[in-house]
């Protein structure tokens, strides 16, 4: 099918001529090629978003329909590639054609040539369904694709054998109910618009460990879990989720560059490499999916990226991984989705953000979840999404901002004040939220500690009284207060600056376990209520400049030595605090 381009508006193409195409189908547009989507069918007139730069481009050259909705490669070769948004990669393009992407360039997602060892888990006989896992390929040391049966196929195995295959080679052959052999390769291409099919959506239960005390304590995120991290310029957004990319408990880290500048991803690809992960010891680049749409790159491929990235965190999510989305950021996509309703002169809804702007978010952050994966061995996976939105000025009441609080769970509010004091996470522990304490506590109370949930609430009413005793304290000083307030602002700052913050450069502060955060934490409440004890008896509050300074530096000690560093400060606390009953 062809048609004739009649305006070109930026990365918008119009053209007339396309009778029978469809919605979301993929054409090329002009004489380069450029990949575009459609995205409005008014009468005969086509309107086209255009993935590349159109410049050059004008009325009455050809569009070309492909005939299939934009959709991604799936198989063995996705781990540690760097994508542009349209699942293009991007070191292939550089060693054919230069650091520049040419218009119109066509590269496979994966490499059709590679050959891969296939292991079978299914033996000749067997009857199978769409999700079932017949093999597996070991792509990299830490993660094993398991090759499934595609959707809509299901039938007996005649013929499964072990062997070196590329991903467009048959490694099965099933007879389906029709009579009819139907090869499987190892290949799948499924439309980045429409979810994944799963059986069941499981309320998450377990929290996503990320090794950051403020998060993983105050504000836990679930895996399959959904969270916001807006924040103003310089707060930390991009800080934040690469910390989470690289220390989370996830299988699978699928991170998205969506808009943002081009230093930010190039963080990711420096670091990565050679950091471990410290579950397994190896790179953790071995586990990650990368997808580069950087502020440079074209307006319109902004949204492409984001739903490229969550289809391929939902293939590895079928197969039983827990996988975490990274978005970076979610605004840069919004302010695409806002170019292009412009330009299509559709009516704009609040800061000429187009009215579709809350549901399109939504069907975002729709695709988390855990989930019962799809087959008939029921098998389960998460996929977590955690979106760093940027709203103008910090402005929390943004409509991207609001239409993402009305989706997601968890809320990490970050301030630019805290970032400019060097506090790291800069994250709110006044503004922030979570609803997934309650579906992790009875995890936390079995794998960690039974108090801890109990640990966790009353270092926040510390925090929280903390903030209503500074008012009273800005009003008529802290003379003014009673020793017990003076006690709680003294433990709140313990908490602010020896807890909350965290040291992204130290190799024992930057990852820091759920055990080693539940033992730091005990150590601070129960230097406050003895001192608390001590005060109620009559004894005056006390200095201890050498238990805070030791304090201070627990959290820097080894995973293995924290228990008897801690006894050796308790001990000194009973101590002291003895010696303080005494004199009064």
């Amino acid at each position: 099918m062809e048609g004739v381009i009649t305006k070109v508006s930026g990365p918008l193409v119009m053209a007339r001529g396309l009778a029978g195409i469809r919605m979301f189908e993929m054409v090329r547009v002009g004489e380069a090629g450029l990949i575009g989507e459609v995205i409005e069918l008014k009468g005969d007139i086509v309107s086209i978003q255009v993935y590349e730069e159109t410049t050059g481009v004008g009325p009455g050259e050809k569009v070309v329909s492909v005939g299939n909705p934009l959709s991604v490669e799936l198989g063995p070769g996705l781990i540690g590639t760097i994508y542009d948004g349209i699942q293009r990669p991007l070191e292939i393009i550089y060693a054919k054609r230069g650091p520049w992407i040419a218009k119109g360039v066509d590269v496979p997602g994966l490499d059709h040539k590679k050959k891969w060892h296939f292991v079978p888990t299914k033996k000749h006989g067997a009857a199978v369904e769409a999700g079932d896992v017949i093999g597996e390929v070991k792509e990299t040391e830490t993660v094993v694709q398991r090759i499934m049966i595609p959707a809509g196929v299901e039938g007996v195995i005649e013929e499964i054998k072990e062997g070196e295959y590329s991903i467009e080679d048959a490694v099965c052959v099933i007879k389906t109910s029709s009579g009819a052999s139907q090869k499987i390769k190892m290949l799948q291409k499924w439309p980045v618009r429409l979810g994944r099919a799963y059986k069941e959506k499981l309320s998450p239960s377990e929290p996503l460990i990320t090794g950051q005390r403020v998060i993983d304590t105050f504000f836990p995120v679930a895996k399959g879990g959904t969270a916001c991290i807006p924040g103003p310029f310089g707060s930390g957004k991009t800080v934040v989720q690469h910390q989470l990319a690289k220390w989370s408990d996830a299988d699978i880290i699928v991170y998205v560059g969506c808009g943002e500048r081009g230093n930010e991803m190039a963080d990711v690809l420096l670091e990565f490499p050679h950091l471990k992960d410290p579950r397994s010891g190896e790179s953790l680049i071995k586990r990650t999916v990368l997808i580069a749409n950087t502020s440079n790159m074209p307006v319109a491929a902004r949204e492409a990226s984001v739903y490229t990235g969550i289809t391929i965190a939902e293939y590895f999510r079928d197969m039983g991984y827990n996988v975490a989305l990274m978005a970076d950021s979610t605004s840069r996509w919004a302010e695409a989705m806002r170019e292009m309703s412009g330009r299509l002169e559709e009516m704009p809804g609040e800061e000429g953000y187009p009215a579709y702007l809350s549901s399109r978010i939504a069907e975002f952050y729709e695709r988390a979840g855990k989930v019962v994966c799809a087959g008939s061995e029921g098998r389960t996976g998460s996929l977590s999404v955690v979106g760093a939105v940027s709203p103008p000025g910090g402005d929390l009441s943004d409509p991207v901002v609001q239409s993402t609080l009305r989706i997601v769970k968890v809320f990490w509010s970050l301030e630019d004040k805290l970032a400019y004091q060097r506090h790291f996470p800069a994250i709110s522990w006044l503004r922030s939220y979570s609803l997934y304490v309650d579906n992790i506590a009875g995890y936390m109370k079995s794998n960690v500690a039974a108090d801890f949930i109990a640990h966790r609430s009353a270092a926040m009413k510390i925090l929280q009284e903390e903030a209503a005793l500074e008012e009273i304290v800005r009003l008529v000083g802290i003379e003014a207060l009673s020793n017990t307030d003076r006690l709680v602002l003294e433990t709140a700052k313990i908490l602010r600056e020896d807890f909350l913050h965290q040291h992204a450069f130290d190799s024992q502060d930057t990852y820091c376990s759920l055990e080693k955060q539940h033992l730091l934490m005990s150590l601070i409440l129960y230097f406050y209520k003895a001192r608390l004890d001590a005060v109620k008896s009559g004894a005056p509050v006390g200095e201890h400049k050498e238990i805070k300074e030791s304090l201070a530096r627990v959290k820097y000690v080894k995973a293995d030595e924290v228990n008897a560093k801690i006894a050796q400060i308790e001990k000194r606390i009973d101590a002291e605090i003895a010696m303080l009953k005494g004199s009064a």
